[in-house]
């Protein structure tokens, strides 16, 4: 059986042949969304910078740049509701502070404080997730039980490529499909998981094809393209909210960066791959784009830089303070009753 001789309902759920793009396409631009959308990668390409600077001061203990991929970043955190929920990754810092997490407390977790920085419930954000993939079955039990609730919430759940090949992630899609639970999957596919290069981690022809095998729709979209990607996810969102199910969104974009600041990225990657990708740079394509519409002007563009310089000096204010934690706070929140080997060791201390 070929595709052509598919039912239409299972033709539905193949994911589209080409990226979905929306810049230099002659879409007829958003002026109030675009801007806005530009002063956000602008902010967030600030921080990234200034998070890694303060690791190389020894303020955080480690820190996943998103340099290059802020457009996958803004564009999630922006397609939700304030009820919704946020399933992010170990480099999904940026989707975490645009969600309205404040940043020195989005960082709170690699900066080695406890309880990851901020309270998940207040923002919806749940904690920064650390091991791979683990973070989705999360988002699809969340997201099943408020459709068992009745509850009109979504969950948005981010992975890297990496995070496709764990088994976290066959059996969050596998349930979510089966539950037709309101969650949609984000994988920032940028084509490394640390140094393994995505040709070595699977043989199908996009991550977006995985969706047909799970029975849900799959999408690919150009990652560096910030309006596009907010496009597909809000109407991915919406198909969720509406009783569709799940949606599983590929997002091609880069690493610019290396993996954290102990990875030598050279070892792996050569020059010449990371210069044509900087040519896709999200910034660049997103300000092209607005100029040629002229709704950018240099005026907005120092102004975006002000507010991003704003926002880094009061990160590093932040992080440059000294922290003054509590030694008894090792002791709380390990039981809801403390044992009493805990008490006693609390109490000797």
């Amino acid at each position: 059986m070929t595709i052509v001789e598919l039912p239409a309902e299972a033709r539905a759920l193949l994911p589209e042949p080409e990226p979905h793009r929306l810049l230099g396409t002659g879409a007829t631009p958003d002026p109030a969304l675009w801007p806005e959308l530009y002063r956000l990668l602008v902010r967030g390409r600030r921080l990234n910078e200034q998070a890694t600077a303060l690791t190389r001061q020894g303020r955080l203990a480690v820190y996943p740049s998103s340099t290059g991929q802020e457009a996958c970043q803004i564009a999630a955190a922006l397609a939700l509701e304030p009820r919704d929920w946020l399933f992010p990754s170990y480099r999904d810092t940026l989707a975490v502070i645009t969600r309205g997490v404040p940043a020195p407390a989005a960082l709170g977790l690699l900066r080695g404080e406890w309880h990851t920085g901020y309270d998940p419930r207040e923002h919806r954000v749940a904690p920064l997730c650390t091991p791979l993939a683990t973070q989705l079955p999360h988002a699809t039990g969340l997201a099943h039980a408020a459709r068992l609730r009745g509850d009109d919430v979504v969950a948005l759940a981010l992975v890297g490529d990496g995070g496709t090949s764990e088994g976290d992630f066959h059996e969050a899609l596998n349930f979510a499909a089966v539950w037709r639970a309101p969650v949609v999957f984000l994988v920032q596919n940028n084509q490394y998981a640390i140094s393994v290069p995505l040709a070595v981690q699977t043989a199908a022809p996009s991550l977006a094809h995985k969706a047909i095998g799970y029975g849900m729709p799959g999408r690919l979209v150009d990652g560096n393209d910030a309006p596009a990607v907010l496009q597909v996810l809000r109407e991915a969102v919406a198909r969720a909210r509406s009783g569709g199910g799940p949606t599983l969104v590929e997002a091609v974009t880069y690493r610019l960066d290396a993996h954290t600041n102990a990875d030598d990225a050279t070892r792996y990657r050569p020059p010449e791959e990371v210069a044509a990708w900087r040519e896709r740079d999200p910034l660049t394509l997103l300000a092209r784009d607005l100029r040629a519409h002229g709704l950018l002007t240099d005026e907005a563009e120092r102004a975006a830089r002000a507010d991003a310089e704003t926002h880094a000096a009061g990160l590093r204010a932040a992080l440059t303070a000294d922290a003054a934690p509590d030694p008894a706070d090792l002791f709380a929140h390990v039981y809801a009753t403390p044992t009493p080997h805990l008490r006693e060791q609390r109490d000797a201390r």
